[in-house]
């Protein structure tokens, strides 16, 4: 993002109020905007010399074309790293990268082989997403990615073919209700496995702590960048960790519920229709549709439940930051997406 780039003045966080839930959805369409996917390397170039001619005092305020360089910059870099977040595990293309596995998890009458397949390819996008996307600020190593991926993985199968094997057996259930509750065995799949997966993937943030910074008011901004001062951490906080990790699982079912709930509830009385009992072929596109058009709603409301840069009270967290805090007693933090 453009707090990685050169220069001691910050960009304003967004043109939307983060304060606001409403403020956060805009951003976090803009963010998860998938035309951001189509950018050269030159218009990147370009995005981060204007970024940094902001920071560096060489442009005086935001403009239209400044905005855009922003959206550009937080759509493409990791916040921590500066780096480019490899294309298919960005929020931009979250809702491509996720229709493939979600259609394939929602298919109707899934075999054992099936189920269990696409249980592991989620998993293993899962995987990708949380690391591309987590706390930069303490490396995960790569046998501990290893052991939560296996353990997501089977978490979520074992889920799945658990709940495969128990609805069909429910003897006070019409068949109706057991084709309902078996579409919905995916869901209850993806979404304790997800939140497993978040913890595991981004445990060593618990163990070690994040960075925290003191947060500060426009004009002390103002001041600390005049001087050509960065802002410093106040060290590393497991009680931040925690709160970040947890706030992202919670996000994460969020997002999950309506795109794996809605469309197999809706794709049930779409397959009662006479039109598409006539056209069986057509159960895959409409079921494609169904998943893109959810998604593309449901991503930014999920998003913009917690604020990416968290701010929280200096006393809530380890007595280390008791009387450092910045602004109204407050310290802040990346959240990870």
């Amino acid at each position: 993002m453009s707090a990685s780039l050169p220069g001691n003045r910050a960009l304003p966080a967004s043109q939307y109020d983060l304060n606001t839930y409403w403020g956060r959805v805009k951003h976090s369409a803009n963010l998860s905007d998938p035309r951001t996917l189509f950018t050269s390397s030159a218009g990147l170039e370009h995005a981060k010399e204007l970024v940094t001619s902001y920071k560096q005092g060489k442009i005086q305020s935001m403009t239209p074309e400044l905005w855009q360089a922003k959206k550009l910059i937080d759509a493409t870099l990791h916040p921590d790293t500066g780096e480019k977040v490899l294309l298919p595990f960005r929020m931009s293309a979250y809702i491509f990268s996720n229709l493939v596995v979600t259609a394939g998890m929602l298919t109707p009458n899934l075999t054992t082989a099936g189920t269990l397949g696409w249980q592991i390819a989620n998993q293993s996008l899962n995987v990708a997403i949380n690391s591309s996307n987590a706390n930069k600020s303490i490396p995960l190593s790569t046998s501990t990615m290893v052991q939560s991926y296996f353990l997501a993985v089977g978490a979520s199968c074992g889920v799945a073919l658990g709940l495969n094997s128990i609805v069909p057996r429910l003897k006070r259930v019409s068949p109706n209700t057991k084709m309902v509750l078996g579409r919905l065995v995916p869901f209850a799949a993806v979404a304790s496995a997800g939140v497993l997966n978040v913890f595991l993937m981004r445990g060593e943030e618990i163990r070690k702590g994040i960075d925290v910074f003191p947060t500060e008011t426009e004009a002390q901004k103002l001041k600390r960048e005049e001087a050509g001062q960065p802002l410093e951490s106040l060290g590393k906080s497991r009680k931040a960790a925690t709160l970040a990790v947890g706030e992202t699982a919670i996000s994460r079912v969020i997002n999950a519920t309506p795109i794996m709930v809605l469309p197999p509830l809706l794709l049930v009385r779409l397959q009662k229709t006479q039109w598409l009992q006539q056209r069986p072929r057509m159960v895959t596109p409409v079921n494609l549709g169904l998943i893109f058009a959810t998604s593309v709603f449901a991503l930014p409301l999920a998003l913009a439940i917690f604020p990416q840069r968290q701010a929280v009270k200096a006393d809530t967290l380890e007595a280390e930051f008791h009387g450092r805090a910045g602004d109204d007693g407050c310290v802040e933090f990346n959240r990870g997406i």
